[in-house]
């Protein structure tokens, strides 16, 4: 899996980096299939005060790409609801591959 983290109007510290990978590791964890992870960072301007800092996220996955984005007063509140809504993503997208047809069982008669 390729990791890119970048900030856009700050920078992007060695501890926030580490709380993004653990983060992301969550998302792994059900669904192995995760090509390449780009996340973006930003401060927006600063006349908004609440949701002013956001956090985005592009995931290539097997058979298709997945976004999702959150914007809080808290960075790391941003990227915490940031990976919910990206683990709620990948769940359904592996759902949707798994086939769910069965074969009809033949009656012994």
């Amino acid at each position: 899996m390729n990791l890119t983290i970048s900030g856009h109007h700050l920078e992007v510290t060695p501890a926030l980096r580490s709380y993004v990978t653990t983060k992301l590791d969550r998302i792994t964890r059900h669904f192995d299939q995760v090509v390449d992870v780009k996340v973006l960072l930003t401060v927006e301007k600063q006349k908004e005060k609440e949701r002013r800092q956001r956090a985005e996220c592009n995931i290539h996955v097997k058979g298709s790409d997945l976004f999702a984005e959150s914007s809080h007063e808290d960075l790391y509140a941003a990227v915490d609801e940031l990976v919910d809504k990206l683990d709620r993503q990948v769940v359904r997208h592996k759902d949707r591959l798994q086939d769910h047809h069965h074969e009809a069982t033949k009656r012994l008669m």
